[in-house]
């Protein structure tokens, strides 16, 4: 590694979950905690062992994201967080309460976006606070003004399928943040966009995160998303997926980070510890 960079990595048997919050000053205490989970899922032909020892605390307005090999458990750590799967074995816990099932501030933003697309943009912005109870008037009060935020008010009356991709990819963040969201949770939203609409957004994601100081865990295969996104950085294991390392990363936020010498070194710095474990992919 070279001599002078912010880059550190630490393993998962240097650090216990508390500390991982401890470590980080000016954040608040822990809004995810993650303890010792373990989970195995069956198929018609076999059982996958998904999660082994998990551990993590995400402390509240932390954004991290979490990189590792395909198939390692990220997105079903996710789905945990979510409330959408329940552990085998272990706890997790938002804002101190054991998750039951989804929580009415947890949002989660996924590769495909999950737009209606028989409804129009304003009406899909408005689906999760209908979904809540809220009246039809209020619901689309607020997902305007979330439309008005990712700069897409413009088209509410249009349908999904008129957008293009980056666009529907901001109307999925337009929907989370209709929810008044502390918790966000995204699995490679940004995927399947092409080069420069994916660091437009990269950008938006990141003003959105400033803005409003939500919690927010990224799952991504990039590893310049990951430093450009993630005050820390959780490396994942092979499947059963734990966590190998946790990098700081504490120039994330920076103006023209990704312009900067800490960019490059961070990113090089984290693909040499990806290749050392197999790499990310």
């Amino acid at each position: 590694m070279q001599k002078g960079s912010s880059f550190r990595a630490v393993t998962d048997s240097q650090q216990t979950a508390s500390q991982q919050v401890a470590m980080l000053g000016g954040m608040g205490a822990a809004a995810i905690q993650v303890r010792d989970v373990s989970l195995n899922y069956k198929s018609a032909q076999k059982e996958t062992h998904a999660l082994d020892g998990f551990s993590l605390e995400v402390a509240c307005g932390e954004p991290i994201a979490i990189i590792g090999p395909s198939g390692c458990g990220k997105t079903s750590l996710l789905n945990l967080i979510a409330g959408l799967r329940k552990a085998t074995a272990g706890d997790v816990l938002v804002r101190g309460k054991p998750v039951t099932g989804p929580r009415k501030h947890t949002s989660l933003i996924l590769q495909d976006y999950g737009l209606l697309p028989w409804k129009t943009v304003l009406d899909n912005a408005a689906l999760g606070l209908l979904v809540q109870k809220v009246g039809r008037k209020e619901a689309r009060a607020k997902a305007l003004d979330a439309l008005r935020v990712v700069g897409i008010a413009d088209f509410a009356h249009a349908y999904p399928g008129e957008l293009s991709g980056g666009m529907r990819q901001r109307l999925a963040m337009a929907r989370a943040m209709a929810l008044s969201t502390d918790v966000m949770l995204m699995d490679e939203p940004l995927s399947a966009l092409d080069a420069l609409t994916r660091e437009e957004l990269q950008n938006v994601l990141l003003d959105l995160w400033q803005r409003e100081g939500y919690t927010q865990v990224l799952v991504t295969h990039s590893i310049e998303e990951a430093v450009l996104l993630g005050r820390r950085i959780v490396l994942m294991t092979p499947r059963p997926g734990k966590v190998q390392a946790i990098i700081e990363n504490p120039h994330m936020g920076a103006q023209d980070y990704r312009q900067t010498t800490a960019f490059y070194e961070q990113c090089t710095q984290l693909r040499e510890l990806l290749l050392g474990d197999g790499g990310a992919q």
